[in-house]
């Protein structure tokens, strides 16, 4: 071990958090097939990364397969610099962060280095790491900034969220109890990129701070999620989005048998969930949370409306939207979510603080139009939004028109409207309506706003 990662490790000597929580080091810590992959293996692996490591502030972590991302983020954090998580690879998105952060490196695993940024390809080091190389459960101090998460810009600009090593840690302990019910150690399937908020607390915080095992997989197609559950022994937890769990319970595919479905990231219908839970005889759990916070609810959406909060969480209500607290936050956090609170630490959801719409006198909100819209028959995939600020002699001066793009191969853009008209106001009614092949989803199945002003 070089001189230079010694000093680092004894820069850390007096952490109070380990980097795993469990010390069973012949566990099985990730699959790749039907290889199997220890916890000291892991360990050892994150170890060698980190003595090639430069001297920096930033680590951009840009690895697209899961363990390796996992391998670059313990071994930046454990080399006190932090990860900064991209929402989106687009070459303008990541030059605007590599402006904002700099000193700075990239940590990525696919050819094609960035320009004027120093790149180690994660690959290279990983197939050179020599067998029964040495291991150590290195601690990280829990108030070290170990990433920087920014959010997928769907409701406009991406903005940046500091993550500590204590917070994820506080955060992945709340996760991990409301999965305790399905067993003290369970393999995870995740279909979401690691670098979304989502994807780092279900399938890199998880395998870190318990017995959990992760695919190292990210399937998208039902046969492929299907093959790679198949790969994991029982319990088994697949962890997705309500748009990708629409597509796999809707294909018709046979999946082997699942402990639970876990989602988030966007609104998860109760019908869709009630239709999942039936056809795969498992139960579905929505959890609530953001770039911001993390999760900090969790419901069983096929029978229960109301949220229930995690211990310590606590919500304030606030005339433009909620303040939510918590003992491990940096800071009191507002969201736009609008809350009605309800006994024993319940809540339901009435909308967004920019979801509300008022239009000629009348309320309506993007959510439920959307949801109006997606239930049409031969509607298979849609959203409604605002579009950018105008006045122009069809609308009242300042209002910002409703817009939509659909996907529905059998129907016309005038039997949509039609069927609209049906069960909205007309004040409501979008325009224009563009009918496309697919909607611009990134990979945690949001629509980013600059995506959908483009499909326009």
């Amino acid at each position: 071990m070089s001189a230079v990662f010694e000093n680092a490790l004894s820069g850390n000597a007096r952490a109070n958090i380990p980097l795993l929580a469990d010390e069973d080091f012949a566990r099985v810590f990730a699959r790749d097939g039907e290889r199997q992959i220890s916890a000291a293996e892991f360990l050892a692996d994150i170890l060698a990364l980190a003595e090639r490591l430069p001297k920096a502030r930033y680590a951009l972590n840009l690895c697209t397969q899961r363990y390796r991302f996992l391998v670059a983020f313990c071994a930046a954090a454990v080399a006190g610099q932090t990860n900064l998580l991209p929402a989106s690879r687009a070459p303008q998105a990541l030059a605007e962060i590599l402006r904002a952060y700099p000193h700075h490196y990239a940590l990525a695993d696919e050819d094609g280095e960035l320009a004027d940024t120093y790149t180690i390809d994660v690959r290279e080091v990983l197939s050179a790491t020599p067998a029964g190389i040495h291991f150590v459960n290195v601690s990280i101090p829990a108030k070290q900034l170990v990433a920087i998460g920014f959010t997928s810009g769907s409701t406009g600009a991406p903005k940046a969220n500091r993550k500590t090593w204590g917070g994820f840690c506080a955060s992945s302990a709340l996760n991990l109890a409301a999965l305790e019910s399905i067993s003290e150690a369970f393999n995870v399937l995740a279909t979401v990129p690691p670098q979304h908020m989502f994807g780092m607390e279900l399938s890199v915080l998880l395998p870190l701070r318990s017995r959990a095992a992760i695919h190292i997989a990210q399937p998208l197609l039902p046969a492929d999620i299907a093959t790679a559950l198949e790969e994991s022994p029982e319990p088994r937890i697949l962890v997705t989005t309500p748009f990708h769990l629409r597509a796999l319970q809707e294909s018709g595919v046979t999946l082997p048998p699942l402990a639970a479905v876990v989602t988030a990231t966007a609104p998860l219908s109760a019908e869709l969930a009630a239709r999942v839970e039936a056809q795969f005889s498992t139960r579905v759990i929505e959890l609530f949370g953001s770039t911001e916070t993390c999760v900090i609810a969790r419901r069983r959406t096929a029978i229960a409306a109301a949220w229930s909060l995690y211990d310590g969480v606590e919500l304030h209500p606030q005339p433009d939207g909620t303040l939510v607290n918590a003992p491990h936050f940096l800071e009191p956090t507002l969201l736009q979510d609008i809350v009605e609170l309800l006994p024993e630490r319940h809540f339901k959801l009435r909308g967004r603080n920019g979801d509300l719409l008022e239009i000629a006198g009348k309320r309506a909100s993007l959510t439920d139009l959307t949801r109006r819209l997606l239930a049409i028959d031969g509607v298979e995939d849609g959203v409604i939004f605002q579009l950018d600020t105008e006045a122009d002699s069809s609308t009242e001066r300042g209002v910002r028109r409703l817009a939509a793009l659909v996907v529905a191969p059998s129907l016309s853009e005038t039997q949509i409207l039609d069927a609209l008209r049906a069960s909205i106001d007309p004040a409501f009614l979008p325009r224009p309506l563009r009918l496309v092949a697919a909607l611009p989803r990134n990979a945690t199945g949001k629509l980013p706003r600059d995506a959908l002003l483009a499909a326009l």
